[in-house]
């Protein structure tokens, strides 16, 4: 019996230590792997940044001239011309804006969803005074007062949806810096 009671003794002797190492070791690597696995997410958090704040930067400027591209002054500079009418210059002044629109579609991606609802917001608010201001308009009437109508109507208002948006843009790109 006597023996007996040694031969465990020996074994608790031996496997108490073992099993304190084994323990010891397993916290030691278990947090050193998880020091590795958080280091490695960091670097891979900052490359991916290194990629995409370029890209979102390009989305805000590109989104700042979609925004001045549409506004009611420069639309109209680069698309009125003096032998056409109201109707006309109407249906450019819409199709101008749809295609800039949709050139510019893709920029959502690299935006807040809020932002992209205020560039949709400013992009009909700027269809409905074409739409608006043309139909009161007579129009086989010179173009000329459509861009009068459209420029008088401007001047009314203190600050345009598409100034709002420009702000907006500022706002959340100022926020990567």
């Amino acid at each position: 019996m006597q023996t007996f009671i040694t031969v465990i003794l020996e074994i608790v002797k031996i496997s108490v230590p073992a099993l304190i190492v084994f323990f010891t070791v397993y916290h030691l690597m278990k947090t050193y792997l998880e020091k590795q696995y958080q280091l490695k997410n960091l670097e891979y958090k900052q490359g991916q940044q290194k990629t995409t704040i370029p890209l979102r930067l390009q989305a805000y400027e590109r989104l700042s001239l979609f925004c001045e591209r549409i506004a009611i002054p420069s639309i109209l500079l680069r698309l009125r011309e003096d032998d056409q009418t109201v109707a006309e210059l109407r249906l450019k002044l819409l199709l101008n804006i749809q295609h800039e629109y949709e050139y510019n579609i893709t920029q959502q991606v690299y935006v807040s969803d809020q932002l992209w609802q205020i560039i949709k917001i400013s992009r009909d608010d700027t269809l409905t005074i074409v739409n608006g201001v043309a139909e009161k308009l007579d129009p086989k009437s010179p173009s000329s007062n459509l861009a009068i109508g459209l420029l008088n109507f401007m001047e009314k208002q203190p600050v345009s949806s598409l100034d709002k948006a420009l702000v907006a843009i500022k706002k959340e790109a100022a926020i990567l810096m």
